[in-house]
C-alpha cells in the first residue's frame, strides 16, 4: 500500500476550536470620520459649490445595513459560513424539484409551473410533461407548499438552466456542514465515503458528479469555497436531486481540508492518470476514504496531489487521452462501492 504511513489513524481526533481571525486595521467604520482631517484632529467636511458642506463620497455603510450601532451584524467569519455560500435557492427540472419536496431537508417557499396553452392540445409530449408537472404541483400542495402557475415566457425568463422542463422551485439555501461531521460515521452507520473536487468549475460536470456519487453511496462532498462552482440551478438540475441527500462542506482550501481529514482518520485518494496504482486495486476502499478529483485538463493541483495519501488511475485502452471528470467520478465511486459491498457480503452474484 502506497502513501503516507497510517500513523495516528486509530481513533479519529476532533480538531480544536478555530481561532477567531484578528480584525483588520484601517477598515472604515460607519459613523467614523471620513478621509481628510482638519486641525485639532476633527474631520474636515468636504465643501461643494458656495462653500456648503457636502456628503462624503463613497458608501459609508458598505454592508447596506442601517446605521445606528445595531448589535448582531455578521462578522466576515459568520458571513463566510452562511448557508447562502453553498447556494441552491433555485431548483429547476422535474426530478430535481420532486426530490427537493420529498427530501424535506429545507423549506420550499414556492413552486412555479408553466401554464398550458390551447395550441398544446393534442400533443402527446406536452401532455406527458404537463401530467408530470401536475403530479409535482399536487405533491407540493400536499406538503402545503404554495404553487403558482405562470406563463411559459415568465418561467423561461426566471430559469437559469437550459431546460427547466416547465417547473421551478424557490427554497432556502442548502446549509453546509462541518468537515468533522463528514468524517464521522453517519446516522445510518455508514463509514465515511467522501468525494472532494479540486477546481471543478463546470456546473454540468459538478451536477453529474454529485448524481453519480450519491447513487454509489457517498456520504458527503467537500467543495472549495473559491475557484469552484457551487450549487447553481444548472448544478441542481444535472444532479437530479442528489444535492438534497448529500451533506456538503465548504472549505477555505482543499490541501488544508485533506490534512484535517487525515487527522480525523480519513484516507485521501487522488485520481491521477499517471498513477501506477489502478483504482480497482485500492486496499483502503472499505476504510474511511475521500476520493479527490481534479478539473478536466489541469487535473489535481500540486498541493492537493502532495496531500493525498495515495494516487490511483483509471486504466484506458482507447484512443482518447482522458475521461470527463463526472465519468471518472462515477467509475471511481462505484469501484469503492463494489469493495464495500463485497466486504459486507452484499455484492450479490451467482
Amino acid at each position: 500500500m502506497t502513501g503516507r504511513p497510517a500513523k495516528g489513524r486509530g481513533t479519529p481526533r476532533r480538531p480544536g476550536p478555530a481561532k477567531s481571525a484578528p480584525a483588520k486595521s484601517g477598515r472604515a467604520t460607519p459613523g467614523r470620520a471620513t478621509p481628510g482631517r482638519g486641525s485639532g484632529g476633527k474631520p474636515a467636511a468636504a465643501k461643494g459649490r458656495g462653500g456648503r458642506p457636502t456628503a462624503a463620497r463613497g458608501n459609508p455603510n458598505p454592508t447596506g445595513r442601517r446605521s445606528g450601532g445595531r448589535a448582531g451584524t455578521p462578522t466576515p467569519e459568520r458571513r463566510r459560513s452562511a448557508p447562502r455560500d453553498l447556494g441552491g435557492e433555485q431548483v429547476e427540472g422535474r426530478q430535481a424539484v420532486r426530490e427537493l419536496l420529498l427530501a424535506g431537508r429545507r423549506r420550499v417557499r414556492e413552486v412555479l409551473v408553466a401554464e398550458r396553452r390551447a395550441t398544446d392540445e393534442g400533443r402527446d409530449d406536452v401532455a406527458e410533461a404537463a401530467l408530470a408537472n401536475d403530479d409535482i404541483a399536487e405533491l407540493a400542495r400536499d406538503l402545503r407548499v404554495p404553487v403558482r402557475a405562470v406563463s411559459r415566457g415568465r418561467l423561461a425568463s426566471m430559469a437559469r438552466s437550459e431546460a427547466p422542463q416547465g417547473v421551478l422551485a424557490l427554497a432556502d439555501a442548502l446549509e453546509p456542514v462541518d468537515l468533522d461531521q463528514l468524517a464521522s460515521v453517519d446516522a445510518n452507520g455508514r463509514v465515511p465515503f467522501l468525494v472532494a473536487v479540486d477546481g471543478v468549475t463546470d456546473p454540468g460536470n459538478l451536477g453529474a458528479l454529485l448524481r453519480a456519487a450519491e447513487c454509489a453511496g457517498a456520504t458527503g462532498v467537500v467543495l472549495p469555497r473559491h475557484r469552484a462552482v457551487h450549487i447553481t440551478p444548472t448544478v441542481a438540475k444535472a444532479a437530479a436531486g442528489a444535492v438534497e441527500h448529500l451533506p456538503m462542506a465548504l472549505v477555505g482550501g482543499l490541501p488544508a481540508a485533506l490534512g484535517e481529514l487525515s487527522k480525523l482518520g480519513v484516507w485521501s485518494v487522488g485520481l491521477d492518470a499517471t498513477a501506477d496504482q489502478r483504482v480497482w486495486d485500492l486496499s483502503i476502499a472499505a476504510d474511511p476514504v475521500v476520493l479527490v478529483l481534479g478539473a478536466e485538463g489541469a487535473g489535481l493541483s500540486r498541493l492537493v496531489r502532495q496531500r493525498c495519501d495515495q494516487l490511483a488511475s483509471i486504466p484506458q485502452v482507447g484512443n482518447l487521452a482522458s475521461l470527463n471528470v463526472a465519468t471518472a467520478a462515477a467509475v471511481a465511486c462505484f469501484e469503492v462501492a463494489r469493495h464495500r459491498l463485497a466486504g459486507s457480503g452484499d455484492a450479490g452474484g451467482d
